[in-house]
Parts: C-alpha cells; structure tokens; sequence
C-alpha cells in the first residue's frame, strides 16, 4: 500500500442506482467532466437522461432485462465482478478478462425507504416490498473492496465526493474510500436493524437469541455526568418528539432529568398538572385546574432542591405562568407548546433550555442499561392504573375521591428513585423521601420534607405511596404518626398481616398494589 498508485485511483466508470433521486444534478455533472461512464437502472436511468447526461442502461450493460417487478437489477455476475474483483490480483485480472466484464470503480446506491414505510404504519405486503436486496448488497460489496471502489450510499456524502474528485482530479484516495467504506457499513446495518426490529416487535419475541441495536445520532451531548466525560443521544427512528427551542445545548443529566420529567408528567391528566425534577427525581408534583397554582403547589413541595431543576408542563404554556416561572432558576422549561408571550419572555434568559414536548407520546417499549459490555433490557413500566389493580385491605374503606387521590401518589411514587416514599394532600406532593437504602429512612425524609416546608391545616387529608411493600410495621407506624390517614403500597410481605393489623388499629386506610414499582 506504500505506492501513489495504490493510495490514488483513477475513476473510470460508475453505477448509480438510488430511491433517493435528489441532488443527483452536480454529482452526475461532476462525473460528466471527468469523463467518467455512467451505468444505471429503471427510475435512475430515466432521472439521469432527463437531466441531459448520457448514461448507459443496465440491462444492456448485463445483456440481462430487469425482471420480477424490479426485484432483480444489479444481481449480475458482470456488475458485481466488476466490483469485486482487486485490481492487483493477477489471477482476479484474468478471469475478469476471460468473462469480458469491466470494471466498477463507484458505486452510488440508496435504499428503499423501509424505515418511513414503517412510520406510515401500512400492511405487512407494503413493508415487505419496502425491502431492499439489490441496494444493501452492491454497497456491502462496493466497500468490502474500498481499496479498488468508492461506494457512496447517502445524498449528503455527495458534496464531500466531489470536492475529492476536484482535488484530485478524477481520483480518490485510500483514507477517502475506506471511511466510505465504513459509512456504508453503518448505513447497511442500520437498515438491516431496522427490519430485523420489524419482524422482531411483529411476533413479539421481546428477548431473541440475538439482538441488534441502533439508533440515529441526535447530537454529542455537553458533556457526560461529568464535565471530562463525553457522551452523546440517539434516537430509533426520524420522529422528532421535542424539540428544544432556546437555551443552551443539552447535557447527559439534562437529558436524563428531561425523560425523567416526561416520565411523570405523561402519567398526569391531560392538560393538567405540573412535575419539577431534580437528579431525575420529582421534588414537587401538583394536578390543579389553575396552571399557575399548580405549579405554585408543586413548587412548595420542596423548593430548595426545585432550585436549578426542571419545570414539566402537561399543558401548553402561557404568559401568567411564564412570569411565575421566570422568578426563580431553572434549567429546563417543558410544556406543550409555548404561546408567543410566554416564549419571548422565558427566552430572555439566555442559557435556560426551553423544550417543546408537544409531539411526545412515550412510546417506548423497552428500558435499556448498559455496563461492562453487558446490556440489561426489560420492559418499560408503564402501567396505565385502573381501580382493578388495587385491593382494600383495611376495614376502613376509602370513597372514590379517596382512592384516586391515592392513585395519584402512586403514579408519583413510581418515577422517584427507590426506595420511595411520597405523601400527598389533595392532588400534591407535600413530602418525598427517595433514593435510601432503608425504606424507614425515606418515610424519615418524607415526614422531615412535609414538617419542613408545609403550614398544613388540622383538617389535611395526608396520603402516603411506597413503591414496595413495608417489609415491617416501623415504616407505616412512623407515616400514621406523622399525620396519614391512608396508605398505599404492593403487597408481598410475609409481615403483610402485621400491617394490615397495624392499619385496623389506627383506622387507617390501607390499599394493596397488585403491582410493585421500583426506579432504580
């Protein structure tokens, strides 16, 4: 590989056959002044001749007609002889001579659209003929052979193509086809991803006996959990569901703290309800008809850690509750859409992140964790609650209002780091206890948040959510003293009887989860 002759080739002849027909003008115009021949197929062919370039029509390059609807074009022993064969390899020389073929110094191929075919949600036979063979395979071939062949497989690859051919006049080197090379292989492998995910969702076959994942590269985040960390987003598909609209770049934690935000606030009722999270933790959480006292009520939940956190609306944004919202430091504003008043306001402050949540519909069907070259999966816990999943357990028994008031903790409880303790009083958080070893001590922190920062009225109705069961009575004794009328929580205890006993002797209402919740 140490010769100019070996780093530089020389391009004679090219096939082009792509879905994709935009911007093909300059790139065949390019080819067009170097002199350089032009194969291509069906729909390209046609494209190429009415942009006024010659080209020469693959099946009389193959003396072989396009046939099965399409299906087969490039598959030709003549095409890919061309491509495959090394251009240094004696033995490769004299076959290619013997059969009479050529060679194919580029390739430009882009793929049937499978992956929009499956955003249309069309039927089974429609997603199938979006499968492309002959695309996939002439690009893998093309760059299996970089150091002979330039492969191009994307639209955007081709200003970069011809800024090499005008440097080189006519020519490319080694370094510029082997990272082609490696962007087909992406390319290929994402596609094939994507079908193989296809028919993995369709027979449900959520743990196969092997896997593939892939994503597209929203962007390099600021930085990782930490400023010497680096650490970038992708995403499965095209669909766009927020979008940021001022402030500063997002950061690995701010990413984190934003999903974790979406995660509570998609569990609220629509159009009603305020989450403000820090550390991926809500510290304050309200559902209130009025937006601007909801966010008031979760902010008094805990506005110390509220500081520097991020404000969640699952509502679009107005300019009274921009106002209350611009007094205090947060990083991240989330809402529904914005009105012009309240964005020309929250923009003001230069580096806050203003995020457009409106198409986000968390859809998402599995959790991903990743250490030391393992990857835990499972499924995403995203129960939608109905009065069925529960059971009162207690001899006091709570009305409807009461229920869903607990419903209410429970659903908050879910999104805190476990162990988890929430207490609500009427559609608020007013303490939450998260992220302790002990479940003891979480109730602890709960009680000290309420203690802390509530003027609560003897007449407060105080809820309480675990997210597992109480293991021993210790932990619901100290809730019940405190001030809690009503408890929720899984059950699965051995000591589930002691608890029960406790809540009959305190006439405390107590509703047993069908399901547990932990948020590790």
């Amino acid at each position: 590989m140490g010769t100019e002759k070996n780093i530089m080739n020389k391009i004679r002849k090219a096939l082009i056959s792509v879905y994709d027909k935009k911007d093909l003008k300059p790139l065949v115009n390019t080819l067009s002044k170097f002199k350089i021949e032009i194969i291509s197929s069906g729909g390209t062919y046609k494209e190429i001749r009415r942009l006024g370039f010659k080209c020469i029509e693959i099946s009389k390059f193959t003396n072989t007609p396009e046939i099965l609807d399409g299906r087969v074009k490039t598959l030709h022993p003549k095409i890919y002889g061309g491509i495959l064969n090394k251009r240094q390899n004696k033995k490769h020389l004299r076959e290619i001579k013997k059969n009479n073929y050529e060679n194919i110094d580029l390739i430009v191929a882009n793929f049937y659209p499978f992956e929009d075919t499956l955003l249309k949600k069309v039927d089974h036979t429609k997603i199938i003929e979006n499968i492309d063979i002959g695309g996939p395979t002439i690009v893998r071939a093309a760059a299996k052979n970089y150091n002979d062949v330039v492969v191009i497989c994307n639209p955007n690859q081709y200003g970069r193509f011809i800024n090499e051919l005008k440097t080189n006049k006519g020519s490319t080197s080694l370094d510029f086809r082997e990272k082609l090379a490696e962007e087909a292989f992406m390319e290929t492998a994402f596609y094939e991803s994507n079908i193989f995910r296809y028919f993995n969702e369709k027979s449900d076959n959520t743990f196969p006996q092997k896997n593939v994942f892939s994503g597209k590269l929203i962007g390099q985040t600021r930085y990782g959990e930490n400023p010497h960390q680096k650490a970038a987003i992708y995403k499965k598909n095209n669909v766009q569901d927020i979008i940021q609209i001022s402030g500063k770049d997002l950061s690995y934690n701010n990413y984190n703290d934003l999903y974790s935000a979406l995660s509570t606030t998609q569990l609220l009722p629509n159009n009603k309800g305020v989450a403000i999270i820090k550390h991926a933790n809500p510290c304050g959480v309200s559902i209130n008809q009025n937006k601007v006292r909801s966010f008031k009520e979760a902010l008094e939940c805990d506005p110390v850690s509220a500081f520097g956190g991020i404000v969640s609306c699952n509502f679009k944004m107005n300019i009274n509750l921009a106002k209350e919202i611009n007094k205090i430091y947060f990083e991240i504003i989330i809402a529904k859409g914005f009105d012009k008043k309240s964005t020309n306001l929250l923009k003001k402050k230069k580096n806050l992140r203003i995020i457009d949540a409106s198409n986000f519909k968390g859809e998402s069907t599995l959790n991903f964790t990743s250490k030391y070259n393992s990857i835990l999966i499972q499924n995403v816990d995203n129960k939608n609650f109905s009065k069925k999943d529960f059971k009162v357990v207690s001899k006091r028994k709570p009305n409807t209002e009461t229920l869903n008031k607990l419903i209410f903790a429970f659903n908050v409880c879910r999104n805190v780091k476990s162990n988890a303790i929430v207490i609500t009083s009427n559609y608020k958080t007013i303490g939450i206890g998260s992220g302790q070893p002990s479940r003891l001590d979480s109730c602890e922190i709960a009680i000290n948040k309420m203690k802390k920062f509530q003027s609560l009225e003897d007449n407060s109705e105080l809820f309480a959510a675990s997210d597992a069961f109480f293991p021993f009575v210790d932990g619901i004794e100290k809730l019940v003293q405190s001030g809690v009328t009503a408890v929720i929580q899984p059950s699965g205890s051995k000591n589930d009887k002691e608890i029960i006993k406790f809540a009959n002797l305190t006439n405390t209402i107590l509703v047993f989860s069908k399901t547990r919740h932990f948020n590790h």
